[in-house]
């Protein structure tokens, strides 16, 4: 009969692959989920902003001015959260610098540190992945002698205060979109404290120890274990396979920090122009109105090629729910004969 004390052991190892698993699932949700979903949240927040906050006539220029400048600090907001991903907490960044000029931020009272290109020998132990060649990303922040503050949650503060300034002066009237853009506003905190969790909270050092130890005794009993079978083939496999293991178990700090420069990290930089390539398409064009008046407005095609005008014109309303009722028929008619 198994004692519980027997079973102990199994449960707690079961247990710890089990919770290892989990914080790798979470950790690859959250930095997907943060990164992908955001950009949601952006490009809606932009639209509600963009189209129903009107712009009145004894200020028009300064509403939309004002909108301008909302919408620019959406995506301020998401290229200064990418630096503060990368342990960049500074203002002096080339594609944040001139977005941050019109606002009053702790970082811009703090020096920035002289940047210096690495040098050759680094670079190479860069490329070759050597742990010394590393610098901590956190030695920026730590050397600053004033406090840097949070630009990202700074920003959001500009954001709900903008929100409530449109509100206060009824150019933003409807409540169900007053509480829509709070909501993606606070949904926007929520990605910042997510990534920020997922930045801040480094894998177990046991597992970490764990898995190095396992992987290079593995690698040494390796050769004893094929001598026999492969001879000297076993140098060249041993050196094959040492590579193929030692990367495997590589990848857990891989995953610790998906907002860097490396290869496998997080697209920031693309995510980052997408969006404000998104957000300037919004921007692009004030608010359509009577677009469905237009004379080419094909409103029964494939029906009839009418445009607005003639079909008021021309037809009653009793015809036009007549064609209307048609038209499911036709198109899956043409469906069939494209199939």
């Amino acid at each position: 009969m198994t004692s519980t004390e027997e079973l102990r052991p199994k449960a707690r190892s079961t247990h710890n692959a089990s919770t290892t698993a989990s914080e790798f699932e979470m950790r690859d949700y959250t930095n997907h989920n943060a990164e992908s979903g955001e950009g949601e949240k952006y490009f809606s927040l932009a639209r509600l902003v963009w189209i129903h906050a009107d712009e009145r006539p004894e200020s028009e220029i300064e509403d939309l001015l004002a909108k301008v400048s909302f919408c620019n600090l959406l995506v301020t907001f998401c290229i200064a959260l990418k630096h503060r991903l990368r342990f960049e907490p500074y203002t002096h960044y080339d594609d944040l610098k001139f977005r941050l000029k019109h606002l009053s931020t702790l970082a811009h009272k703090a020096e920035p540190r002289d940047w210096q290109d690495p040098s050759s020998l680094k670079l190479i132990g860069l490329l070759l992945g050597l742990p010394m060649a590393e610098d901590n990303p956190r030695k920026l922040m730590k050397g600053s002698s004033s406090p840097l503050g949070n630009i990202p949650l700074e920003l959001l503060s500009a954001c709900s205060a903008y929100i409530k300034t449109i509100i206060n002066n009824g150019t933003f009237k409807t409540p169900f979109y007053q509480a829509q853009s709070l909501t993606f506003i606070s949904q926007m905190n929520d990605a910042l404290a997510g990534t920020e969790r997922v930045l801040n909270t480094p894998l177990p050092l046991a597992y970490s120890i764990a898995i190095s130890q396992i992987t290079w005794v593995y690698i040494l009993i390796l050769p004893f274990q094929l001598v026999k079978a492969l001879k000297w083939v076993t140098i060249p496999a041993t050196f094959f396979a040492a590579y193929i293991i030692l990367g495997i178990a590589l990848i857990g700090s891989e995953v610790e920090n998906p907002f860097g420069y490396d290869v496998n990290d997080l697209p920031l930089d693309h995510f980052c122009e997408q969006i404000r390539h998104d957000i300037e398409i919004i921007m692009s064009q004030p608010a359509a109105t009577d677009f469905e008046k237009h004379d080419e407005n094909a409103i029964l095609y494939p029906l009839s090629q009418q445009g607005y005008q003639a079909l008021r014109n021309s037809k009653t309303v009793q015809e036009i729910r007549e064609l209307l009722r048609a038209k499911p028929d036709l198109t899956a008619a043409e469906g069939c004969t494209h199939v």
